[in-house]
C-alpha cells in the first residue's frame, strides 16, 4: 500500500493559531475512523508528544508521528512532502486499515499550502488573536485552503477584533467555506469535522 491509499486531510496555519487544540478537539469526533495523526515542525517533535500523550490509549502511539523538516516547515508540505509520505505509508505498513491522516503544519500567513500529493482536503486555521486584518491580506494559505478556520472566537472582544466583519471578510476573499470555532470550548468543531470528513470520506 502507498501513502496515496488513505484519505489525508492537511491542517496549517501560523504558529499560536490553535492547530494542535484544534486536532486534539477534532479526534473525539472522529472514533468511526482508524485515525493517524503526523506534526510537522522545523527542529523538535514537541506537538507529537503532545498529540500522543493526550491521545495514549486511545490512538496507537506508533499512528502519532513526529516529522522534523530541518528548514521552514513549508518545505515538508508543499515544496517536497516525501518526508510526511513516506511517514503516511509507514502508518500504512502497520495499520493497513487506516482511512484517514491529519497532517499538522504550521507556517505564515502567504505560503502555508500543502501540495495536493500530500494532502486531499486542506484547512487553514487563523485565530482573532492574530488580528482581524489576516483574510484581508488574501495570502494563499487562507484563500486557496478548501476550509478556513477562524479560532479563538472567544478571545475577539480582548483584542478588539470585530468578529463578524472578519468572517465576512474572509469570505469575501475566498470561494470555500468559512467556520468559526473555539479549540479550548469545542465550540464549532463538530462542524469542522463534518465539512472535511463529507469532504474526502464521502467525495
Amino acid at each position: 500500500m502507498s501513502a496515496r491509499d488513505v484519505a489525508t486531510v492537511g491542517i496549517g496555519g501560523p504558529v499560536g493559531s490553535g492547530k494542535t487544540a484544534l486536532i486534539e478537539a477534532l479526534v473525539p469526533h472522529l472514533t468511526d475512523h482508524d485515525l493517524g495523526l503526523i506534526a510537522n515542525d522545523i527542529l523538535t517533535r514537541e506537538d507529537a508528544d503532545r498529540l500522543q500523550s493526550r491521545f495514549a490509549g486511545e490512538i496507537p502511539e506508533d499512528l502519532i508521528a513526529g516529522v522534523e523538516t530541518g528548514a521552514c516547515p513549508h518545505t515538508g508540505i508543499r515544496e517536497d512532502p516525501s518526508m510526511n509520505l513516506d511517514q503516511i505509508a509507514q502508518f500504512l505498513d502497520a495499520h493497513p486499515d487506516l482511512d484517514l491522516v491529519l497532517v499538522e503544519s504550521g507556517g505564515d500567513n502567504l505560503a502555508a499550502t500543502f501540495n495536493p500529493e500530500l494532502a486531499d482536503y486542506s484547512l487553514y486555521v487563523i485565530s482573532v488573536a492574530e488580528g482581524g486584518d489576516i483574510p484581508r491580506k488574501r495570502g494563499p494559505g487562507v484563500v486557496d485552503c478548501d476550509l478556513l478556520v477562524i479560532n479563538k472566537t472567544d478571545l475577539a472582544e480582548h483584542v478588539d477584533v470585530d468578529l463578524d466583519a472578519m468572517v465576512a471578510d474572509a469570505r469575501a476573499v475566498r470561494d470555500g467555506p468559512v467556520l468559526t470555532t473555539n479549540a479550548r470550548t469545542g465550540e464549532g468543531v463538530a462542524r469542522v469535522a463534518e465539512q472535511f470528513t463529507r469532504g474526502v470520506l464521502l467525495a
